[in-house]
């Protein structure tokens, strides 16, 4: 039983509300829910004194925690790299991940939806839609494009900055201190079921926007429409990616504390492939050389906007393949 259990314990044998133990040690009724949602810890001052109301032993009270620490201290012996994490700070990093997720998720967004209007004014130029010449209309919608990318990156930038001091979370293995570990877990749980519908949505849009694609199949011939139909899919992908990102980053966020899944300690532990990294790095710049000869081509609107979807398909193969290569 850890020390926000004892605290509710004694309280109600006591029968005291949480008011009445506040004003009995001096403190908000706030700071005693805190302790008993095992969000924050009582200092010294305030265990000897809970001791003395209680009428029970602060070895009674504190015994977890001193099981902890001297696990810990045990463990700093072995391992002075290891850091550890308090309880505020898991807190404030949940609520930055919390409060930064559906910036980052709308930014990707805006990433997908970008080409669009480059797409559309490029498609109208070329059929005589609209009073401006192919190449006119090309660069408008890449001017476009370029602000809309750039109104993400003015998202991504400070969101990055805020999660930055919490970057060994994703490297470093960590001890957490006592009272982390149940609180991070109380809240994945809760968060579970939005995680589970948040996913399920996501993938079920993004294959809604695959179909979109194959609609321009019943309009071939108008070059428009299938421009169109190609708009139409990414609007449906960008809604469906978000709430993707949206449900990861938060989900993310307790599998850093936790260190599970892909924070997991065997994780963390392994040699990190700088050839990976590297290729990945070379693929995306092609792609995007790619994508950015394609728009200035003036047939930007009949291929380009393939290029990310089939990139996305295809990178998973190039990775699986580099580390084969790798490990020969």
């Amino acid at each position: 039983m850890i020390l926000a259990d004892k605290i509710i314990l004694e309280r109600k044998k006591n029968g005291w509300s949480q008011e009445e133990l506040a004003d009995k040690l001096g403190v908000t009724r706030q700071a005693v829910s805190k302790w008993e949602g095992a969000q924050t810890m009582p200092d010294l001052q305030r265990i000897l004194e809970m001791s003395r109301l209680f009428q029970v032993s602060v070895d009674y009270l504190i015994k977890e925690e001193v099981e902890v620490v001297e696990h810990i201290t045990e463990t700093e012996v072995m391992d002075t790299s290891v850091r550890r994490v308090s309880l505020e700070e898991a807190n404030e990093f949940l609520r930055i991940k919390k409060e930064q997720a559906p910036k980052v998720a709308f930014g990707v967004s805006l990433c997908i939806l970008s080409p669009i209007f480059m797409f559309l004014l490029g498609a109208a130029g070329e059929l005589n839609m609209i009073p401006l010449s192919e190449d006119a209309a090309g660069a408008i919608g890449m001017m476009i494009l370029l602000v809309i990318v750039a109104v993400a990156c003015a998202i991504f930038i400070p969101s990055g900055m805020k999660t930055k001091p919490y970057e060994f979370l994703e490297k470093e293995i960590i001890e957490t201190e006592y009272g982390v570990n149940g609180m991070v877990k109380e809240r994945k749980q809760k968060f579970q079921d939005t995680y589970v519908k948040c996913n399920i949505l996501g993938t079920v849009i993004c294959l809604v926007a695959g179909m979109a694609l194959f609609g321009a199949a019943f309009v071939e011939g108008n070059e428009f429409l299938e421009v169109v139909f190609l708009c139409i899919a990414l609007v449906i992908a960008a809604i469906g990616v978000r709430f993707l990102v949206l449900a990861g980053i938060i989900q993310g966020s307790f599998q850093r504390l936790l260190q599970e899944g892909d924070y997991s300690i065997e994780e963390k532990t392994k040699t990190k492939s700088s050839v990976v990294g590297a290729v990945s790095a070379i693929y995306w710049l092609v792609v995007t050389a790619i994508f950015l000869c394609l728009c200035f081509s003036g047939k930007a609107y009949n291929t380009s906007g393939l290029i990310w979807p089939v990139a996305g398909v295809l990178f998973p193969v190039v990775v699986i393949v580099t580390k084969l290569i790798e490990k020969k």
